[in-house]
């Protein structure tokens, strides 16, 4: 037992050094130094007091005058002083008030007893009516206790998709250290990004838009509550503060403040198969299968003799079972590279041509994340953003963030025109999303490539 308590008592001496450490010992010397001469004037104001009613006037006027002197030294060199070490953002709490229903009729309640009360001098109406407004001054007075000392965090997942539900994980600390928390309600609201010297700029969406309702917190803990969210569209989406509300204890006003929160997310496109994907998938397969015939040691197909045909790729067996020549072709080695190029071009703004350039993106994504099941390599090509040819695995998530954030649109030096252009590029099958007409497009490109044109989206 002695060991445990000495063990207990050199535990703690760390702890009280530090909390030593931490202590502003000059500010609290003034503070007791300003107490004392704030106690010193009083004494000397009762005592000047004592003396005026004894008759010695000038005595008292001359201690009287000596008390101000110090009650005015406090006043204009300590009081500054604490005021300016002193954190008033832990005290000072910006709380927005709103009557309800309930709160109305209170109100109007308190009106007709006042009006009473003073018409008829009523004693009794007077108490009832300090009662009802006393009420009103311990609802305000207990919701900013239950509102002060609190600390938001919101943890997500790491990568999110449009159009797909996750789990989001709100957490609510009570930092008071006696007082618990009851009855709040957290709600977000979009927020405003500003350039100094400049308008306003467009919000970000919100990224909690429904209110999460949290009962109790003990003092000292915290409380987490698992909250479904859902984002309709790609892009960024930001929580600088959430605002936490309460109508503890009677329900006649709802307190509302801000709490920080400082969260930001890139939402990705949603790569969940769609109709136009499922549809589109084989056709992709079937034109990278005949382009991806070439001379290595794996058989592709045996098909009829043509008169370009190299006589040592002939096949005598099957020749001789059909009484026809008949030819071997072959895989690529690279048969798993290609190229996935979005050319981010519109002719207008219109909202049926914005909607099929959301699609287009949708399924490039798509493809983005087929690519990376089957284990190809890929590069990925679009205005200001070329990846190297690499495994599907080690890109697709910065392809995704690029295709969360494209706006369509013109820009310099666009894909699409280089591409088609060089003729020195590696001979890898490309899959080149465009709103272009297929008349631009040059014949020669139109047999290595497969186009997916956005107005047939």
């Amino acid at each position: 037992m002695a060991v445990g308590a000495q063990s207990g008592n050199r535990g703690s001496r760390p702890a009280a050094r530090e909390w030593l450490a931490r202590v502003d010992r000059t500010a609290w010397r003034r503070f007791f130094l300003a107490l004392l001469a704030l106690m010193l004037a009083l004494f000397l104001a009762l005592y000047a007091t004592a003396l005026r009613e004894s008759g010695q006037y000038k005595l008292a006027a001359a201690v009287a005058a000596f008390s101000l002197l110090l009650a005015a030294l406090v006043a204009i060199r300590v009081v500054p002083y604490l005021a300016r070490r002193t954190a008033l953002q832990h005290w000072i709490m910006k709380v927005e008030y709103e009557f309800t229903r309930e709160g109305a009729v209170y109100l109007a309640m308190i009106a007709v007893i006042a009006v009473a009360a003073l018409n008829t001098g009523n004693n009794l109406l007077f108490i009832i009516l300090s009662c009802l407004l006393a009420a009103i001054l311990a609802s305000g007075l207990l919701s900013r206790i239950v509102l002060h000392s609190l600390e938001i965090e919101l943890a997500l997942p790491d990568h999110v998709f449009a159009e797909q539900s996750i789990l989001a994980r709100l957490r609510l600390a009570n930092l008071k250290q006696v007082l618990p928390t009851f009855s709040v309600t957290l709600s977000g609201r979009a927020a405003s990004r500003r350039r100094p010297g400049k308008h306003a700029l467009p919000s970000l969406p919100a990224i909690l838009t429904r209110e999460v309702y949290i009962p109790y917190i003990p003092h000292h803990s915290s409380v987490s509550q698992d909250v479904k969210l859902t984002f309709p569209k790609r892009g960024r989406y930001s929580q600088q503060s959430l605002r936490i509300s309460t109508r503890f204890p009677f329900g006649f006003l709802r307190k509302t403040r801000s709490i920080g929160c400082g969260r930001e997310i890139l939402v990705l496109p949603s790569v969940r198969p769609t109709g136009k994907f499922v549809d589109l998938l084989p056709l992709v397969g079937s034109a990278m299968d005949s382009y991806l015939k070439g001379r290595s040691h794996d058989l592709y197909a045996i098909r009829d003799y043509q008169e370009s045909d190299s006589a040592r790729h002939v096949d005598w067996k099957a020749s001789a079972k059909v009484q026809q020549l008949k030819v071997r072709e072959f895989t690529r080695e690279d048969e798993r590279q290609l190229e996935l190029v979005f050319d981010p071009r519109v002719p207008d703004t219109r909202p049926q041509t914005l909607e099929r350039f959301e699609k287009a993106v949708t399924l490039c994504a798509s493809l983005a994340w087929h690519f990376d099941e089957m284990g190809a390599a890929i590069r990925f090509i679009t205005s200001g953003f070329e990846t190297p040819m690499s495994p599907a695995n080690e890109i697709l998530y910065p392809v995704l963030e690029k295709l969360a954030l494209i706006e369509p649109g013109v820009a310099d030096g666009l894909p699409l025109d280089r591409i088609l252009a060089d003729s020195s590029r590696p001979e890898a099958f490309q899959v080149i999303l465009t709103h272009q007409p297929l008349e631009s497009i040059p014949a020669s490109r139109q047999r290595s490539s497969y186009f997916i044109f956005m107005d047939s989206l």
